[in-house]
């Protein structure tokens, strides 16, 4: 047989001779290959009598284990490359310069072996390159997809409510105190608003931002502190119904807080009046106008009520001003668009609506820092 000296300093000797049955395989440099134990090892032939063919096996079997180690090297490297794996002498030499794919001729293996060493070859044409590639794969295989960060509330507010989104809260305030004006000449605009009656646009910005008021201000703080509270379901129907609230301190006493029901020394007593009105249009109820109630409560229960209290009925409280700057009002024989406008702008320019605002601010900020019950 012939023997050929390739340029790597790894050594393949090719047999030409049709009755050799040793496979060979051309390299190129700076390419790597990998190849299967199993496939490799099946295609060696037992050794032949002749000393020559037996010397020229012994070499080919030596390159073979020579490449499976380099094989074994190969899968360690990508599948942990943060270890440092021993290499040895023969290793080393084998590694000086990388291999790559090797094709297959027509003369050295039928097409089935030329398909069955697909699943094992690995084509690395530029070393940086593939490195590159892989780590990337790898990235994307083994690191979940990153989201896109989500939109901000202003932009899904800009994107479902442009009008909210674009509103100043105090914007939303003033849009309500007009409301409250007109209600205050006309008690059926508030029902008006509610029921869909009205569908000009100032309506329909009055009714947008009595529900931001509600469900952007005041609700969410309101259940905030009745889930933190021990407070019996009685006890804060009480205080949902009597729009007027007075605390005073009064003799302590050990008993069970009417609030919550719990053992405390009660030293606070809670008187709660007024009439019962509607949430929405802030119509009153002459029922049982004069009725009162009067609770004993601890401290937590007595500071916890008053922060409620003040956010739960602000609303109808910053009405009833509206309507009491509207009953004082002498001027008469005026359209009542032209009333409002000039209650309205006298309202601004005193700092009246300003401070109702400040009052809202002040209530939520006391909601928000309210400590839970120890």
């Amino acid at each position: 047989g012939k023997r050929k000296r390739l340029s790597t300093s790894v050594m393949y000797d090719s047999d030409e001779s049709e009755d050799s049955d040793i496979l060979v395989r051309k390299v190129s440099g700076k390419r790597r290959c990998i190849i299967d134990d199993d496939e490799s090892s099946g295609k060696q032939q037992p050794d032949k009598t002749c000393p020559t063919e037996n010397v020229s096996t012994n070499r080919k079997q030596k390159v073979l284990a020579k490449l499976k180690e380099l094989a074994r090297q190969s899968a360690a490297r990508r599948s942990c490359s943060s270890v440092n794996c021993e290499d040895s002498n023969s290793e080393a030499e084998i590694e000086e310069e990388p291999l790559c794919q090797l094709p297959l001729t027509p003369s050295e293996g039928s097409e089935t072996d030329s398909d069955s060493m697909k699943d094992f070859i690995v084509d690395n044409d530029d070393d940086d390159d593939d490195d590159d590639d892989n780590t990337e794969h790898v990235k994307g295989e083994n690191q979940p997809h990153q989201k896109q960060p989500n939109p901000s509330n202003t932009e899904l507010l800009a994107q479902y409510i442009p009008q909210l989104s674009r509103c100043d809260h105090y914007v939303h305030f003033k849009r309500i105190v007009k409301a409250f004006l007109i209600n205050a000449i006309d008690d059926t605009f508030l029902s008006s608003l509610y029921d869909g009656t009205r569908q000009k646009k100032y309506a329909r910005d009055m009714l947008l931002s009595l529900h931001y008021l509600d469900d952007r201000f005041i609700q969410p703080r309101l259940e905030n502190l009745i889930c933190r509270s021990r407070w019996k379901d009685r006890y804060k129907e009480r205080v949902d119904c009597y729009p007027d609230v007075r605390i005073s301190l009064k003799n302590t006493k050990n008993m069970s807080c009417q609030a919550c029901e719990m053992k405390r020394c009660c030293k606070f007593d809670v008187l709660l009046s007024g009439r019962l009105y509607n949430s929405k249009t802030l119509e009153v109820d002459d029922f049982m106008s004069d009725d009162k109630q009067v609770l004993k409560v601890g401290v937590v229960c007595a500071n916890r009520t008053r922060v409620y209290h003040n956010l739960k009925h602000f609303k109808y409280k910053l009405y009833m001003g509206c309507s009491s700057v509207a009953e004082l009002d002498g001027v008469e024989d005026e359209p009542a668009k032209d009333t409002v406008e000039r209650l309205f702008s006298h309202l601004e320019e005193s700092g009246w609506i300003q401070e109702r605002y400040n009052n809202l601010e002040d209530y939520m900020e006391d909601a928000d820092n309210f400590q839970e019950e120890k």
